[in-house]
């Protein structure tokens, strides 16, 4: 009987001896080394269902960091770079001076390079001033930063928290910047208006929390757009489109959303066309033309739709639209017809994304003729009926990286940092020059090029290069 009973305590202690050893071996941490989620290379589900939303935008406080104009760049100095694509949308330089490549990386002019949260989101520029999207990681936030073009020195930072885990970079879309005001789409969607120069906070909006929109896949890449002191945006939820007043955060005109078409990572582009202004946007159930003034559906297509659009419209003259797109989609360009019963679509041509399509870059149109990477990394060159003139070939491939063309020449970034110098001529395919410029990786995000100061990035840094010989 002693037996039994002693038998039973030392299976009982034993027990007690495995839980307690159980817990103080999780406690300790692993036993041998964990390998690292490689950036850039994430899978994580979009929405973020663990991390708690929060109030991000009565939590947002502003950081001086020093005061006065950007110093070397006074205000009549020529360039800007407002918002995505450049002054006209269209990632063309018009007024750059003669650019200087040197021959090798050992020769190249850094003005400046600065550390960032992993991302693509690119600069905008006005009066030398820089305004960059950030994500601090440290503090689980995001911060739209301003910096001096002449060095890269920061004047303010604008930040408020949200929590946001890696998936392919965190922020991606530039802002956009008047003589007045900045504004600024966050990851999650916060929509932030700030005084140009001094960083102080005008209004916020949470568009996921007060018109319903479904945060992208990979998050939001959606750029911003002032026009005449207004904030153009589309949240695709309860509201397709809106307006909102810079300096009051009133809302001027909403467009109605009947059909729930969603966010997309493309950007609204402005058009002219039968004498209105209008803007053009592919949301995830067809592509839209909206009137400026009002905010009505002028117009609208299902023949063009991808659920996770990437680039914008291309906007060819004659009430012309180039679209493209990834995902076996290709591309398209349709024309606008001003009836009586109002404006009418048609479709002048497809193409297979073997022809020409792009997963993440939009085409530049450049004397009559577009430029763009497709799928299969080359760099080609179309005439406007859609007919191939050029490829780089399989020898020249250049990723999802960006591109622009300034001073009759492309400039082409690939994923890994090598920037190559191309002639912009439809007669043939001719590199003059390349450069590795960065030494990261996934360096996607948009190029911006002012008075000969250009300014990249990778996944975790930005460098301000001067190639306008000082």
């Amino acid at each position: 009987m002693k037996s039994m009973l002693w038998n039973k305590i030392s299976v009982a202690a034993t027990a007690v001896l495995a839980v307690v050893f159980l817990i103080l071996w999780l406690q300790s941490g692993p036993l041998v080394p964990i390998e690292p989620r490689v950036p850039g290379r994430d899978n994580a589900p979009t929405g973020d269902a663990a991390l708690p939303r929060g109030d991000a935008l009565s939590q947002a406080r502003l950081i001086v960091r020093q005061q006065g104009e950007p110093a070397a760049q006074p205000q009549e100095l020529p360039g800007l770079w407002p918002h995505f694509r450049g002054p006209d949308f269209d990632n063309v330089v018009k007024d750059s001076p003669p650019l200087v490549i040197p021959p090798d990386p050992q020769s190249m002019k850094v003005l400046w390079k600065i550390p960032l949260g992993e991302g693509y989101a690119a600069a905008a520029v006005r009066h030398g001033r820089v305004y960059v999207l950030d994500y601090d990681q440290e503090n689980l936030a995001d911060a739209l930063r301003c910096l001096s073009l002449a060095d890269g020195q920061e004047f303010w930072r604008f930040t408020y928290p949200v929590k946001i885990k890696r998936n392919h970079g965190m922020s991606r879309t530039l802002p956009a910047v008047s003589e007045e005001y900045v504004v600024a789409l966050g990851p999650k969607c916060h929509v932030s208006c700030l005084e140009a120069k001094s960083g102080k906070k005008l209004w916020m909006l949470d568009l996921i929390r007060d018109f319903g929109t479904a945060e992208p896949l990979w998050y939001a890449g959606q750029c911003p757009l002032i026009e005449d002191g207004k904030a153009i945006l589309a949240p695709g939820g309860t509201v397709l489109m809106m307006a909102v007043d810079c300096g009051s955060g009133q809302i001027v005109w909403q467009t109605p959303n009947p059909e729930k078409w969603q966010m997309t990572h493309s950007s609204i582009m402005p058009m002219d066309f039968a004498g209105r202004r209008m803007y053009v946007y592919c949301a995830g159930g067809g592509l839209v033309g909206v009137a400026a003034d009002t905010g009505e559906v002028l117009w609208q297509t299902t023949a063009w739709k991808i659920r996770t659009n990437v680039p914008s419209p291309v906007i060819v003259g004659d009430g012309r639209i180039f679209l493209s797109g990834g995902y076996n989609k290709g591309s398209m360009m349709i024309q606008l017809k001003d009836e009586p019963g109002g404006i009418q679509v048609e479709i002048l041509y497809e193409l297979k994304p073997e022809v020409f399509g792009s997963d993440q870059q939009t085409p530049i149109l450049y004397q009559d003729h577009l430029y763009g990477v497709r799928p299969d990394e080359q760099l080609v060159c179309l005439d406007l009926a859609g007919q191939v003139l050029w490829a780089s070939g399989g020898a020249d491939t250049f990723g999802l990286g960006p591109y622009l063309i300034a001073d009759g020449r492309i400039f082409v970034l690939n994923d890994t940092g090598e920037l190559t110098v191309v002639e912009a001529t439809p007669r043939a395919y001719r590199p003059q020059q390349r450069l590795q410029v960065l030494d990261g990786h996934d360096c996607w995000g948009p190029i911006t090029l002012v008075h000969g100061r250009m300014i990249l990035r990778d996944l975790t840094s930005m460098v301000c290069l001067d190639l306008g010989g000082g």
